[in-house]
């Protein structure tokens, strides 16, 4: 099911930045297979609070709809079996430190002996070359050092960072529309190569309007809380009874805007005639329209604000936007059974094909959970396997 369906995957990866490139990849259809290390598999196991039965909520959130084996590849013959099963895959990414499986000899020069075809994906902090390449990556610092934060959060404060990590979770989708795009050339020339994309191009790749700017004017600018940097008003702004965001910035837009407030005149004043004046006179503008909004609720400003065309939403919780009738139209939250979580919800698939639709089918898999029945798919013999495991080069659950 799906456009990948087919396509065999084998992620080498924890946490955050590659298990999202395996769970799309997954959910479009892949059969992607999740190689945990021996012992302790992905390090989101011992995240474990919160947990549901024993399991931790954020290794469910990240590894749907794969399944699961465990090998110590710091054991020969567990290297030997994941070379084998390379010569059977598709894709394989991991998001070790680089060098790290070099040394354990499976890494992409090996590999691409191994099997030419295979699309081979490192997702690391800084990138394969350069001079930050041997350092490993985390998204706190990404966040730092690829200029997100010194945009982030309100002037004169302290540097604050996303709320999400948006490094791991923006390298994941690089990286998954790198394999993507690797996979169509093999497609036309039966040639695998190696993707590489990282935690601290996926921040800088961020900072589109903020690099324009510097590039433009030379000004690097800091941060500017909810409003918009190129144009105004466009932000978040407090009602009577809480906060909701508006988006008056285009002309026509702002002059919907200036008269659903009660304020023609503003239309007029020489302050905010065009974008570039409201920019100019930004702390004025939001002064004015925070007076207005105050006299009304979010929901009676929505209600007014709607009709008009002018684009407004109230500012969600997380329990809100996942209990959100849209939301919910839109399959962003499904239900999944799991062996020992049971019934249980996730976020769903953000891309919807009319042809050939993905699905979130499977929950994540119990550590081992699939080891026999996936090397058995790759040709291993039952003595095999079993060798494997009495040797602890692989575990079974």
């Amino acid at each position: 099911m799906g456009p990948l369906a087919g396509v065999k995957v084998l992620e080498l990866a924890q946490i955050m930045a590659g298990p999202t490139c395996g769970m799309l990849l997954a959910d479009l259809g892949a059969d992607v297979i999740k190689v945990e290390r021996i012992p302790g598999g992905d390090d989101t196991r011992s995240m474990d609070r919160p947990s549901v039965n024993g399991e931790s909520a954020a290794f469910m959130a990240m590894n749907r709809n794969k399944r699961g084996i465990a090998l110590n590849l710091k054991l020969p013959a567990a290297q030997e079996a994941l070379k084998r099963m390379v010569a059977k895959a598709d894709v394989l990414t991991e998001n070790y430190r680089k060098g790290t499986l070099e040394k354990l000899g499976v890494g992409y020069e090996t590999l691409n002996k191994i099997n030419p075809a295979l699309i081979y994906c490192s997702i690391s902090g800084y990138g394969r070359t350069g001079p930050y390449a041997d350092k490993g990556g985390y998204d706190l610092v990404a966040q730092g050092m690829s200029g997100l934060m010194a945009t982030t959060g309100e002037p004169g404060r302290p540097p604050v960072k996303v709320g999400s990590p948006v490094c791991d979770i923006n390298g994941g989708m690089l990286a998954a529309l790198g394999v993507v795009s690797a996979y169509v050339h093999r497609l036309k020339t039966g040639v695998g190569q190696m993707v590489d994309t990282s935690l601290f191009e996926a921040g800088i790749q961020q900072t589109y309007w903020h690099a324009a700017i510097l590039f433009a004017t030379g000004e690097s600018l800091g941060p500017s809380g909810s409003a918009h940097i190129l144009s105004a008003p466009y932000q978040a702004f407090k009602a009577k009874d809480g906060w909701l965001t508006i988006g008056g910035a285009n002309q026509p837009n702002w002059q919907r805007l200036a008269r659903v407030l009660g304020a023609p005149e503003w239309i007029e004043d020489a302050r905010f005639l065009t974008n570039t004046h409201r920019m100019q006179h930004l702390d004025a503008l939001a002064a004015l329209m925070n007076d207005k909004l105050a006299t009304k609720t979010v929901a009676e400003w929505i209600a007014l604000l709607e009709p008009a065309g002018v684009p407004c939403g109230p500012i969600n919780s997380i329990a809100q936007v996942l209990e959100d009738p849209h939301a919910l139209a839109r399959d962003m939250v499904v239900e999944l059974d799991h062996p020992k979580a049971g019934r249980t919800r996730a976020i769903g698939l953000p891309i919807k094909l009319s042809a050939t639709p993905g699905k979130v089918l499977r929950p994540a898999p119990l550590y081992g959970q699939h080891t026999r029945e996936v090397l058995d798919e790759f040709g291993f013999s039952a003595n095999e396997i079993e060798s494997l495991v009495r040797s602890g080069a692989a575990l079974a659950a």
